[in-house]
């Protein structure tokens, strides 16, 4: 495994001290990032009521994960510490389960949310599911930062984006990709749902 379980939090300090409000930390992270974005995994629901399922996506829309490693490839660029990251993993995915000795370990705990917490290189994103879910697809992470705190990127369970905290440089290069589907966001708005 490339990623390595940290059985000391503090790490993760920096989220879990924060004054910002629960379902704006699990959404965007914490606040005083200069911009925020949201990665549409799928596009925005289309009318009240709709399910992620009834989402008009072509056959060869491109993973979660696969978004999500885009997204980090170009954060990489607007970070001193590409090399010593932290990965959250939420202990409530049955499709990567946490193992025991990490069950029964220190986790990061945010209002509503408990998480595992790992340690790597930011290119160890590219092993994120052959080392958490045994090659299977599986849910990004649910937050990646650097050591420097220069952006944080946050994929909770619910919406079906992930939010960005960032430099205003670090979002627009996000917001430019033609191959990602962002946007800039205001964490403190309400954001479009699926039922």
């Amino acid at each position: 495994m490339r990623l390595s379980y940290c059985p000391d939090t503090t790490a993760a300090d920096w989220l879990v001290e924060s004054d910002t409000p629960a379902e704006q930390l699990i959404t965007f992270g914490p606040s005083g990032f200069e911009a925020f974005a949201r990665l549409r995994f799928i596009p925005d629901p289309t009318g009240p009521g709709q399910g992620e399922a009834d989402a008009d996506v072509p056959d060869d829309h491109p993973s979660d994960m696969e978004q999500t490693r885009r997204a980090l490839r170009l954060l990489a660029a607007f970070t001193s510490t590409p090399e010593e990251c932290y990965f959250c993993l939420w202990e409530g995915y049955s499709d990567a389960p946490l193992p025991p000795e990490v069950q029964r370990g220190r986790l990061v705990e945010v209002p509503h949310r408990r998480y595992a917490l790992l340690r790597g290189s930011l290119n160890d994103i590219d092993a994120w599911e052959a080392d958490l879910g045994g090659g299977r697809t599986i849910a990004p992470p649910a937050f990646v930062w650097p050591a420097d705190h220069s952006w944080c990127f946050v994929s909770d369970v619910d919406p079906h984006w992930a939010g960005i905290g960032a430099e205003q440089a670090a979002i627009d290069a996000l917001v430019g990709d033609p191959q990602l589907d962002v946007v800039p966001a205001r964490p403190a708005d309400s954001h479009p749902q699926y039922r």
